[in-house]
């Protein structure tokens, strides 16, 4: 067999490579816009690598933030001790103070309220409070729920050396610190320095500070009292003018101050009267709300609470009350301290509708504005568009008791040829109360079960005597419709309106026979001749 020499195979190895090298050569010289074109490919992709890496740093610490709040959460949430049936007895026996909620895992106001209160644990202990704050799940643990009394959920109870007392602070963590502080032993705080002062106003919404020219005397005690008494508000007492300037600016140089500070438009408000427990808590009750109170149903309590009896509010989707909070507030500040305004989105139908029900207004889009004199429980409607002019001139009205009271009313119907007239708010005193005839009226709601019943019984007698021109029978709907003069509370009610004494109705028994309630009629008809044909009149039995 040949085998060839070394020399052969490396002149032809040579020769291979030489001619690799030249047809790759020509390739680029025959196509010289590949390489700029896989040039720029390649800066795309870079690109594009690039921006995908910037996404997933963006993402990451989208994420890192994500996961450290929920880290921080979780950690709040295991300084919440868990109960049960087993360690709740020691638990609270066990400790000075313990505040423990109640909640059910499928209740929303639970689920609310758990971070909250979470957050709070988190806070007293920075704060090296003694107060331990657990929860019980009493749907898993009824009978330890049961022997708590814990009924509703959610539901704080605070127990001191293992007696309980009724939670009666806020529902943000910022409230539930503060009422847990005084509770235990701390309703002052005192800041001594400016740089404290800095940090508790990055912490605090609202609070009452007390200058004094020292933590005694009568004045102080009684500031101390205030605290102690009020659940919701924190009290801060200095004793440096310096320090008195960072909390509120326009404290006066005087040895004793008294003022509050909240987070709104209408920020500081000094306290005139003299330092006695009962005048500080009213000044309190009088000025600690915003000038304007978007309700929710955590603050419903507080707002309801307020001692101002006229009350305005505004219903307006949230978006139109935006653009209308600012005017409002221009308003509110004028009649500061005498009338309480409320915002409630009227997209809410929990707090929204049980009002505008009041007013016949449930169905409104638009935005409403009304009033309540709590004092003589009366309601007033601004029935002009609610420009900020129109509703301090309505507010101005409701101040000095020249408005008149809104009762609700149906459109006025078309009683054409109707046996049973139609009555609404708008025409019970044309109808009823002016006119000269008797009338029969059968007072009802849609939603009374026995009213069908007797609107069958009013139809018939309507029919039997529909030959006497002085007799009008007649209904209204007191779910829709009011009248000053008609109060009315059992349902239904039938009333017997004489020609010549309609101050006076005859009430009629409802569950009176046909036959009764014609005698009865008959019998306070005026008419002379129709009294003397009573017995004609009488229906028969089949009536």
């Amino acid at each position: 067999m040949f085998r060839p020499k070394p020399t052969s195979r490396l002149i032809l190895l040579t020769l291979t490579l030489l001619l690799l090298v030249n047809f790759l050569t020509s390739i680029k010289a025959s196509e010289p816009t590949t390489d700029e074109n896989e040039d720029g490919e390649l800066e795309e992709l870079l690109a594009l690598d690039e921006q995908v890496e910037q996404e997933d740093e963006q993402e990451g610490s989208s994420a890192s933030v994500r996961s450290s709040e929920a880290e921080v959460l979780t950690k709040a949430q295991r300084i919440v001790l868990e109960l049960n049936h087993d360690n709740t007895k020691r638990v609270i026996e066990g400790h000075e103070f313990v505040l423990v909620l109640g909640y059910a895992p499928w209740c929303s106001r639970s689920a609310e309220l758990m971070p909250q209160f979470a957050e709070a644990a988190t806070s007293l202990k920075e704060l090296g409070s003694p107060l331990l704050l657990a929860k019980l799940d009493a749907e898993r643990h009824p009978k330890t729920a049961s022997s708590l009394e814990i009924k509703g959920f959610p539901t704080l109870l605070l127990f001191v050396n293992g007696t309980s007392q009724v939670y009666t602070g806020g529902f943000s963590a910022e409230e539930i610190v503060i009422w847990a502080r005084k509770k235990t032993g701390e309703p002052v705080i005192r800041i001594s320095s400016v740089t404290e002062a800095e940090e508790f106003l990055k912490k605090h919404h609202i609070f009452v500070v007390g200058l004094f020219e020292k933590f005694e005397g009568p004045d102080y005690e009684e500031f101390v009292k205030a605290a102690a008494a009020d659940n919701a508000i924190q009290f801060v007492g200095v004793s440096n003018i310096e320090v008195a300037k960072v909390l509120i600016p326009n404290v006066k140089p005087t040895n004793v101050f008294l003022g509050i500070v909240k987070s709104e438009p209408e920020r500081y408000t000094s306290y005139e009267g003299t330092f006695e427990t009962d005048k500080i808590l009213q000044f309190l009750d009088y000025n600690k709300l915003p000038l304007v109170n978007k309700l929710t149903e955590t603050n419903s309590a507080r707002v309801y609470s307020s001692p101002i009896k006229l009350q305005v509010l505004v219903f307006a989707e949230a978006d139109d009350f935006t653009k209308f909070l600012e005017p409002l507030q221009d308003v509110a500040r004028q009649f500061k301290s005498k009338i309480l305004f409320i915002y409630i989105d009227n997209t809410d139908e929990n707090l929204a509708k049980p009002y505008l029900t009041l007013f016949g207004l449930e169905e409104s889009n638009s935005t409403v504005v009304t009033a309540f004199d709590i004092s003589v429980n009366s309601k007033y409607l601004l029935e002009s568009d609610p420009t900020p002019s129109n509703i301090k001139e309505f507010c101005s009205g409701l101040l000095h008791g020249t408005l008149s009271s809104h009762f609700k009313s149906q459109p006025i119907p078309d009683n054409t040829n109707e046996t049973v007239q139609s009555i609404v708010g708008k025409t019970f005193d044309d109808k009823v109360l002016n006119s000269h005839k008797n009338v029969l009226l059968e007072v009802f709601t849609p939603w009374c079960i026995n009213c069908e019943t007797t609107s069958k019984h009013v139809e018939k007698l309507a029919k039997h005597f529909k030959g006497l021109d002085n007799l009008v029978f007649a209904r209204i709907d007191v779910s829709a419709n009011e009248h000053p003069k008609l109060q009315v509370n059992d349902y239904p009610t039938l009333l017997f309106y004489t020609a010549n004494d309609k101050a006076n109705p005859i009430k009629l028994s409802t569950k009176s026979s046909l036959k009764d309630l014609a005698t009865t009629i008959n019998k306070h008809l005026k008419a002379k001749d129709n009294v003397a044909k009573e017995k004609d009149n009488v229906p028969k039995d089949e009536l």
